[in-house]
């Protein structure tokens, strides 16, 4: 399966009247937050492709349209005035096909805005998983094969300053579950020539600022 994955930046090659020629053989789009949800209904409707996304800790004008549950899930509200064929994937586990896809949204805490979590509340985030991590490792051989999340973890591909740290937790999450990806944005490449991806343990951990296409069967993109 070909997965476009997103973040941080409207892309002119995706955001494009030529994006069915660029990228039809795409087969699911992954948002890894701080996009305008008009840019994913965009995509969703030019491709007719599933979407799945996570918030970052921007471009959030869009997160008053969804209900936060009990279990602290974001559920989408039925509002006349909005519309994305986006699935919202914070907080949660979906299947696409046979990928099992979670989700983990916002960046580590650095000024209490809206989305930011320290270490520890992200760790409480990822509590919310294991149910059904558990679950898929009983019925399918497996926890997780993509670990979608806004900020990398902790010593991958993150930043000295304190709003691009990474979160530590999820290192812990990758040496537990062992997805197969774990797809992240937050972290700007203006040198293309730095680090987008990298091997930890089993896990091969993706930037996908601007965009980034990822086959599953192999670790190659492009």
């Amino acid at each position: 399966m070909k997965i476009l994955c997103i973040s941080d930046k409207i892309d002119p090659l995706v955001y494009s009247l030529n994006i069915k020629e660029r990228f039809s053989d795409v087969e699911l789009i992954l948002s890894a937050g701080d996009l305008p949800l008009y840019y994913l209904d965009f995509i969703i409707s030019s491709l007719n492709k599933p979407l799945f996304f996570v918030f970052g800790n921007h471009h959030l004008e869009s997160i008053k349209h969804f209900k936060k549950q009990p279990n602290g899930c974001l559920v989408q509200e039925d509002t006349a005035d909005f519309c994305c064929g986006a699935v919202h994937l914070g907080s949660k586990i979906k299947t696409e096909g046979e990928i099992i896809i979670a989700g983990l949204g916002g960046s580590i805490r650095y000024n209490r805005g809206n989305n930011q979590y320290t270490d520890f509340q992200m760790f409480l985030e990822i509590v919310k998983l294991i149910p059904r991590l558990l679950w898929n490792r009983l019925v399918k051989g497996r926890y997780i094969d993509i670990l979608l999340t806004h900020a990398p973890p902790k010593g991958i591909h993150d930043r000295k300053d304190k709003c691009h740290n990474g979160f530590r937790t999820y290192l812990w999450f990758m040496k537990v579950f062992k997805p197969k990806y774990l797809i992240h944005g937050h972290i700007h490449l203006y040198d293309m020539c730095e680090s987008r991806c990298t091997k930890w343990e089993d896990t091969m951990v993706i930037n996908a600022y601007n965009h980034y296409v990822i086959e599953t069967g192999d670790n190659n993109g492009s």
